[in-house]
């Protein structure tokens, strides 16, 4: 028997992805006519591969690396992860006003995450030192940096490790532009793909992610594998910021959001 074609779909290995890609991973949605690959790959190794000699047939990356990849990948418009009032958090060891970190050292999670794209508009000028995303706490624990900008479970975590939140930047986002959400990562389809089968992807995509909200304790249990330490109650708050109704449509508040993006931060430094 002739095998089917591979649709490799590229997720990062954390909780809200993973819940996402649930009615996949559960054999509840298909692509007619095709297998899926499941590829788990941190955010910024997913966005660098976008831009690479193998791109994926369908990726999440963050929207900073999206609004660079126009020409090679086309938007999904489902699976799309936003905060409302909340997202990557600034932390240190003691309190301290954003203005005070001017010329400050300031660990960031990879240089195309939508975390440096706003820390660039919304922070003083920095310096800026790239590290994985699981090692940011560490240096700021150890010194090795003025303060962190956290994504993932960290966002919910940072307290227990002694960090203090220094500011939110879903929340600051909001503040700044009337309230906007802050769109963080997108899942993107190669644009040299046929128009049938980009169609195709995206209605499995958002059955997969209808299926998660319809079998939530189920999803939560499969994306628990995922959540580096995580209780059941902390994955399930934290898979709730991230994967609701915004995560079905690309809706005309979220369109703006990322216009402002597009237009306001992408060139910002």
């Amino acid at each position: 028997m002739q095998s089917l074609p591979d649709i490799r779909i590229g997720h990062s290995p954390d909780p809200d992805d993973a819940f996402m890609f649930y009615g996949f991973a559960s054999g509840q949605v298909e692509v007619p006519g095709h297998q899926i690959v499941h590829v788990l790959e941190d955010i910024q190794s997913l966005n660098e591969r976008a831009a690479g000699p193998d791109p994926l047939e369908v990726t999440a990356m963050s929207v900073h690396a999206f609004l660079d990849q126009g020409a090679r990948y086309r938007f999904l418009e489902v699976g799309t992860s936003v905060g409302r009032g909340y997202g990557p958090r600034l932390v240190g060891l003691e309190p301290k006003p954003v203005h005070a970190l001017a010329g400050a050292r300031i660990a960031l999670p990879g240089p195309k995450t939508t975390a440096t794209l706003v820390a660039r508009s919304l922070l003083p000028a920095f310096e800026e030192v790239h590290l994985d995303f699981t090692e940011i706490m560490d240096a700021v624990l150890a010194r090795e940096v003025d303060a962190g900008v956290i994504i993932h479970e960290g966002q919910l975590t940072y307290a227990d490790h002694g960090l203090v939140l220094l500011g939110d930047f879903g929340c600051m986002f909001a503040e700044r532009h009337d309230g906007l959400p802050l769109p963080l990562g997108v899942n993107c389809i190669r644009a040299d793909l046929p128009a049938a089968l980009r169609t195709d992807v995206a209605a499995a995509y958002r059955r997969s992610v209808e299926i998660a909200l319809e079998q939530r304790d189920a999803a939560v249990d499969y994306a628990l594998q995922f959540g580096r330490g995580l209780d059941r109650e902390l994955a399930d708050r934290f898979v709730g910021m991230y994967v609701n109704e915004d995560s079905l449509s690309f809706h005309d508040e979220l369109r703006r959001a990322l216009h402002v993006l597009r237009t306001e931060y992408r060139n910002a430094r």
